[in-house]
């Protein structure tokens, strides 16, 4: 079959491979190649077990995959025989030298650009994919534009907005595509280019295009400002503690206000994923690296507002059982870092599983997609920990109940038999507010809800 255009894309993580896989739906007349250096990782993604879990892209990959989708680890072959390359690596935030703990991390970034180089011979469009830093580009197109062959390179961002656990949906109906290129003449053609591919499914007015910088930017924009609305809804959950207001009234009231609106106004136990924590540390490092100190310090308190959550969830449970978890048992419900989802990266989990291990609890863990992830979490954490798949076996003989993902299961479970089974006093520490508090206190559990008023028998 000959096809109209032959797509690549480096990397098959939880960007590339969902957004290749809902190009070449959309799009069958055009051969899109995924690549990885991992090889289990694509030998995964060509058996009937994908190496993440997402609803619905199950169904997307067995559509397409061998007919116009190909996982494949041959890098240099991809390379020579694309015309539109999708970079979609690795970026994470660095742990050594300048910048260490805030600044990205862009080694894989750079060795893919110059793998692009030594094996492209013939013009390409280069796309952005991984979330990188504003200004990447020109360094990308510094390391390109030294082709000793003449070869042709145009650089585009093209950052995604996905969410994990609706990345199948937001690619079908995102709410905007994002597309930034020089404006010259070759890189509005390449733009152009982009615009066709997205047009298939996505209509134009949703389809925005800017310079390259801003779109850069946009992104790490984008993150900053939602988990902005994380840690400001759960600063006002430790004050509703404090006053008996309650954070489900709070949220509801000021939702509803359309100049706020009610998204990302769900109390928790914070946010977690690869990339709120990561993009707000790389824009507060850009912010120090420009002098901006006032406008650092602004961004990063939405960090420390998301680690104090966590810290303060742990110490609520340690006050609520009598100022000891030493040997007690306690269940944790779900370890991903949100539902519908395997991905563990940054969890609440693992910070409060390590913490309450180090209060000498013992730790049972539960999670539908997420415990293998949980295994490698917590490989050198000192202390007891088990993984237990059944959420009743998991909870059986523990002194307390703590929820920290929102899988829909767990406001599904029977509580009776739970507290039936559970060490007296029994406890739940409900860290997203799944559950009916009055119900589960009237069954005999005490009761700790984020934001809320407790209910205890003592």
């Amino acid at each position: 079959m000959t096809f109209e255009k032959h797509i690549l894309c480096i990397g098959a993580g939880y960007v590339g491979g969902p957004t290749m896989a809902m190009i070449a739906h959309q799009c069958p007349q055009y051969r899109v190649t995924i690549v990885d250096i991992n090889p289990d990782r694509i030998a995964q993604w060509n058996s009937d077990v994908l190496p993440i879990y997402e609803p619905g892209l199950d169904e997307l990959v067995k559509a397409t995959r061998n007919r116009n989708l190909f996982f494949s680890t041959n890098i240099e072959q991809g390379i020579r025989e694309n015309e539109i390359i999708f970079v979609s690596v690795n970026t994470p935030t660095k742990t050594f030298g300048t910048g260490a703990g805030m600044a990205a991390d862009l080694q894989y970034w750079e060795k893919t650009a110059r793998q692009i180089l030594e094996h492209s011979t013939s013009p390409k469009i280069v796309v952005e994919k991984s979330t990188l830093p504003v200004r990447t580009a020109q360094a990308m197109e510094r390391i390109l534009n030294t082709s000793q062959n003449h070869v042709r390179f145009d650089v585009l961002s093209n950052p995604e907005f996905l969410a994990e656990g609706t990345a199948i949906n937001d690619l079908k109906n995102p709410d905007r595509v994002l597309i930034g290129s020089r404006e010259t003449e070759e890189g509005l053609k390449a733009r152009n280019t982009l615009v066709e591919i997205y047009a298939n499914w996505v209509p134009r007015e949703k389809i925005l295009t800017t310079n390259i910088w801003s779109s850069e930017l946009s992104k790490l924009v984008s993150n900053a400002f939602l988990a902005q609305r994380v840690s400001s809804i759960n600063a006002i959950s430790a004050l509703c503690e404090k006053t008996e207001a309650d954070i489900s009234e709070v949220a509801r009231a000021i939702g509803t206000d359309s100049r706020i609106g009610s998204r990302f106004l769900n109390a928790s136990i914070g946010f977690g994923g690869s990339c709120f924590k990561k993009d707000i540390l790389n824009l507060v490092y850009l912010c120090r690296y420009y002098g901006l100190e006032d406008v650092a310090d602004y961004w990063e308190g939405v960090i420390k507002i998301n680690g104090y959550q966590q810290e303060r969830f742990v110490r609520n449970m340690l006050t609520a059982m009598f100022n000891t978890l030493s040997g007690k048992r306690i269940c944790l419900f779900g370890f991903a870092f949100k539902a519908n989802t395997g991905d563990t990266r940054e969890s609440p989990a693992i910070y409060v599983a390590r913490r309450l291990l180090e209060e000498q609890a013992e730790v049972v863990i539960t999670d539908p997609k997420a415990l293998d992830n949980a295994r490698i979490d917590l490989a050198d954490a000192r202390g007891t920990v088990h993984f237990v798949d059944d959420p009743y076996e998991a909870a059986r003989g523990c002194h307390a109940i703590a929820i920290m993902t929102e899988w829909a299961l767990y406001g599904e479970l029977d509580y009776a038999r739970l507290y039936r089974q559970a060490e007296k006093p029994a406890f739940i520490f409900d860290g997203r507010n799944i559950l009916d508090p009055r119900r589960c206190f009237e069954l005999g559990f005490n009761v700790f809800s984020i934001g809320k008023r407790p209910l205890t028998h003592f």
